[in-house]
């Protein structure tokens, strides 16, 4: 591999295969892989090509036929050390969508009780919660929560206010699409308990992007992305499963490994494409060798610098407490840009008109830009975004 000692920012974009022509702010909506772990995943699709019927249907996940650890349990043994679990209670799937229809397509429900999903969750986990709900007779209950800049405890205040007697199972993020909070999970995950409700955690920008060990926040479930954050190719996420929960779990595909737990169930879904998942542990050693703590830390200084320069470029105000920003930042834009979907729309065109790559959100109180910070980004990345969002005409 490389030397990767030079200083984070411009002089690692060629590393990635992103259009140098673009300022890409906006990695945490799809990932993006470096260069070294699609070199990576290319020579393993050349491996699967010269037998692929070997490999798929005897090399990567019958631990029988190579009188051992599957190259698929061999994967995910290196993910959980990554993200602080067990390896037995690790399965791949393709994205965290996938793993939380899993859980709740599997959960046994019942008419009467209730599934509760947050404000702040992402639109395709609630749309999965409101037809697992539909399907077995229970109903959906979606808890209201704060608005940027309040505590910590102000979160998990409203959560506890939000569950009823019904509710079941509580799909709360650990770190939010929209707004790009922190959720203090492990709390939350106690008060729920509390009340005798189970936890699905989504866990969708979490590995890679803040310190993650899953055991220790208390949850049912935690399904993340690797493909984010943790450079790995798409797709590619996981499951975590406490082993109370594990009996009744199940694929969205049932296939060759059914009833022989969770690992052949997950990992012999049919024919796919494994090199996303066997190339994780290559993405994490590739972190690794980059130092993850540098990462991190590179990441949420410049995500944090980005929210409060932004803000005070557009007169608006970036409200979280830090601990509750990690390497992305939400930024409320100027009123005069307008407050609807539209508006949103128009907006982002023109964005991408001026070779910038960023989402722009409706929120409560307007609109706003999410930036995700990546080391492969710099100070003037955001100053860039900043002068071009000055410069546009009001709606």
């Amino acid at each position: 591999m490389n030397d990767h000692t030079e200083r984070f920012g411009s002089s690692l974009r060629d590393r990635w295969m992103l259009d140098p022509a673009i300022t890409y702010l906006n990695h945490g909506t799809v990932g993006a892989p470096p260069r070294e772990v699609l070199d990576f995943q290319r020579t393993l699709s050349d491996e699967i090509e010269r037998n692929p019927a070997k490999f798929l249907l005897r090399g990567f996940a019958d631990h029988a036929a190579v009188g051992g650890p599957s190259r698929m349990r061999d994967a995910i043994s290196h993910v959980a050390a990554f993200v602080g679990t067990a390896p037995d209670d690790l399965v791949f799937v393709d994205n965290i969508t996938t793993g939380v229809n899993a859980v709740l397509r599997s959960f046994p429900l019942r008419h009467g009780d209730e599934i509760a999903v947050t404000t702040l969750g992402y639109g395709g986990v609630a749309n999965a919660a409101s037809y697992a709900a539909r399907t077995s007779g229970a109903t959906l209950r979606t808890i209201d929560m704060p608005s940027p800049g309040e505590p910590p405890h102000v979160f998990v205040e409203a959560i506890e206010r939000g569950l009823s007697a019904a509710t079941r199972i509580l799909v709360v993020d650990h770190l939010t699409s929209a707004t790009a909070l922190i959720l203090p999970v492990a709390d939350i995950a106690r008060a729920c308990h509390a009340r005798g409700v189970l936890v699905l955690a989504d866990g969708a920008h979490v590995p890679g992007n803040i310190a993650l060990d899953i055991e220790s926040l208390g949850v049912d479930w935690y399904s993340a992305n690797l493909h984010k954050w943790a450079w790995a190719p798409r797709s590619c996420g996981v499951l975590w499963t406490s082993p109370a929960q594990q009996p009744y779990l199940r694929p969205v595909v049932t296939s060759w490994g059914f009833d022989n737990g969770i690992a052949a169930e997950f990992d012999l879904p049919g024919t796919r494409d494994p090199s996303p998942f066997l190339s994780a542990p290559f993405a994490i050693g590739l972190m690794n060798e980059y130092g993850l703590e540098a990462i991190r830390d590179y990441n949420h200084g410049l995500a944090w610098w980005s929210g409060q320069m932004l803000a005070d470029a557009w007169g608006t105000t970036f409200a979280p407490p830090e601990s509750m920003v990690g390497s992305m930042a939400t930024v409320p834009l100027p009123p005069s840009l307008g407050s609807n979907q539209r508006d949103a729309d128009r907006l982002r065109g023109s964005l991408e008109r001026a070779g910038i790559e960023a989402p722009v959100l409706v929120a409560r109180s307007g609109l706003a830009v999410r930036v995700s910070a990546q080391i492969y980004c710099d100070r003037e990345d955001v100053e860039r975004l900043a002068q071009t969002v000055n410069e546009l005409p009001a709606a």
